[in-house]
């Protein structure tokens, strides 16, 4: 029987000073924990990830970590969208797939179909990033609604003064994730109230570098993506705040901690196959993730988990190491 959960609180109130505290120390501090939690061992073969392209730095980076402690196994990282990676996922192709939303039922039902099992790992948290073109001067915060009169479908909303009155008539140039992608399902949810209800006119890419360059490119370029590809691109990019009713925030680690940035705060996660878990280097894989998954958040730029769900992670990851 597959195994799904429901998520149904972003964060504990009293966890936010501990996680606050877990987030410090800085990259180099983080490889450090991270290598030296596991030791060099004679585990061989091959583990293939893809999905969400969110996920994709946080996977990386344990892919690294871990292929250093283990030579002799190989950890491929691919970025198909959340929706593609659960395609090949389902279809037996790869051992984990990364989401950044949860499985859907049609999802379940072809992974059962497939004669798929899997065990699902909540792994970290994310903010959706609104960015801008570094030369915009004029806007520095968006409401829901304005995102939405901006994004929803059949939008004619072609120049930024079109979006406020009081902005200049510079062409609106939008860039953003393609349908595959998880990240595209949750603002789409979130902002224009349907999954998957968006204009159309807009340059989409799985590969959340091509909407750097895009926005980076436009002077009335405007785009979204997870968090991380923001703060690893800052010199590129304006970062908008967003007002749902309550004020302007910024995404930020205290802000998706705390949940004061909303709605575009999201939970990440790594979906293992029930037949790859069967072998020696996925089982080590997997608890290396729980076992190192506030240093490898603190390294990707993620939000960790709170001790509870750090323990619910560890209670997952038992299940398939036996």
């Amino acid at each position: 029987m597959t195994k799904r959960k429901t998520l149904t609180t972003i964060l504990a109130v009293g966890a936010i000073g501990a996680l606050i505290a877990g987030c410090g120390g800085g990259r180099e501090e983080a490889t450090t924990a991270a290598d030296a939690s596991v030791s060099t061992s004679d585990l061989t073969g091959a583990i293939v990830i893809d999905g969400s392209s969110t996920v994709a730095p946080f996977a990386t980076i344990a892919a690294e970590r871990f292929e250093a402690a283990n030579p002799g196994v190989s950890v491929t990282v691919g970025t198909s969208g959340t929706g593609g990676g659960f395609e090949k996922f389902c279809a037996g192709e790869t051992d984990v797939s990364n989401a950044s939303r949860g499985i859907k039922d049609e999802e379940i039902a072809a992974c059962t179909e497939g004669g798929i099992e899997y065990t699902e790992m909540l792994v970290s948290y994310d903010g959706l990033a609104i960015v801008a073109n570094p030369e915009n001067d004029w806007a520095s915060c968006l409401t829901t609604d304005q995102l939405a009169k901006i994004w929803g479908p059949g939008s004619k909303v072609n120049s930024w003064q079109d979006v406020d009155a009081s902005f200049p008539d510079v062409a609106l140039k939008l860039y953003g994730p393609g349908t595959d992608s998880g990240t595209f399902d949750y603002f789409t949810d979130e902002i224009n109230g349907e999954e998957g209800a968006s204009r159309t006119d807009y340059s989409p890419s799985e590969d959340d570098n091509v909407t750097i360059q895009g926005v980076s490119g436009e002077q009335g370029g405007l785009g979204y993506f997870g968090l991380s590809y923001y703060e690893e691109n800052k010199d590129k990019l304006k970062l908008m705040e967003v007002d749902s009713g309550a004020g302007c925030v910024a995404p930020s680690v205290a802000t998706v901690q705390d949940g004061t940035y909303t709605p575009l705060s999201r939970p990440l996660y790594m979906y293992i196959s029930g037949t790859a878990a069967e072998r020696p280097e996925v089982k080590a894989f997997a608890q290396f993730i729980a076992d190192n998954q506030d240093d490898l958040n603190t390294e990707a730029l993620f939000v960790p988990l709170s001790a509870d769900q750090i323990a619910t992670l560890k209670t997952e990851v038992a299940s398939i190491t036996g």
